[in-house]
């Protein structure tokens, strides 16, 4: 998303670029088991309705799950090109229309609103992430959950600050992490370069904003949500201590 007019690639401008290959860089990512895991908090949270709003949903990947478990879907993506894939698999079981987290509307009531997989991240301000919060809880039925995931300090001095390589259905595909592990601190911004060898138009930069837990606990509030629980991913399962050093993701549940 833009950061103060200076030019910056777009999240709508990158995954546009990325939507072809999203899928198949990420095919050994175990979306089944991760959204089993976040359910399982958010329904100990006191989740008791099947309606989801899955904000950022991409391809649709975290969305089928929570259909074949029986959840009624509506997804939103500020990616034409990456909805454009969700609805070829998705069909006509879900609701899926474009918008911009920032400034979502009021889709309905829901009894669980999601951002999965670092989609938050894109976001380059405090300000920026209040009002995406401001817009869970304008979507939020009165005792529904809202749930999303944050890169901590460790993925950007790991996933970020490396070359990653996938060769998948014959496509060579190249994460190229910009930033150095010693500058990495809370609040810092990072980049990475995507491009899928021989395939023009698919080079594109990813750029993201670390964000620290006493930011998001205060634009959780300033939302007019409240935090009912925090936990910590590292390899697919969750631990209720946060370690930013050590866990890949923060993960949030807030409640009205």
């Amino acid at each position: 998303m833009d950061s103060a007019g200076r030019g910056e690639p777009t999240a709508k401008v990158a995954y546009d670029a990325f939507a072809s290959a999203y899928d198949h860089f990420n095919h050994d990512y175990q979306y089944d088991r991760w959204t089993g895991r976040l359910l399982a908090k958010a329904k100990k949270a006191g989740l008791r309705g099947v309606r989801l709003l899955d904000v950022a949903c991409g391809t649709g990947l975290s969305s089928l799950p929570m259909l074949d478990r029986g959840f009624r879907v509506t997804g939103c993506d500020i990616s034409p090109a990456m909805l454009n894939l969700a609805r070829a698999k998705i069909g006509g079981r879900a609701r899926l229309l474009v918008a911009d987290m920032r400034a979502l509307p009021a889709l309905g009531e829901f009894d669980l609103v999601w951002s999965l997989n670092d989609s938050l991240n894109y976001l380059l301000s405090r300000a920026e992430l209040e009002a995406t919060l401001a817009g869970f809880a304008r979507n939020l039925a009165p005792a529904g959950i809202a749930l999303f995931d944050l890169n901590t300090l460790a993925t950007y001095r790991g996933y970020f600050s490396r070359e990653i390589v996938v060769e998948q259905a014959g496509r060579r595909m190249v994460w190229q992490g910009r930033s150095r592990p010693d500058a990495v601190a809370p609040g810092s911004f990072h980049e990475a370069k995507f491009r899928a060898e021989g395939e023009a138009g698919s080079e594109h930069v990813h750029r993201q904003r670390h964000f620290p837990r006493h930011e998001v606990l205060a634009a959780i509030e300033a939302a007019g949500l409240r935090c009912v629980g925090l936990f910590g991913e590292f390899g697919g399962d969750l631990f209720p201590a946060l370690d930013e050093d050590v866990q890949t993701k923060a993960v949030y549940l807030c409640g009205c």
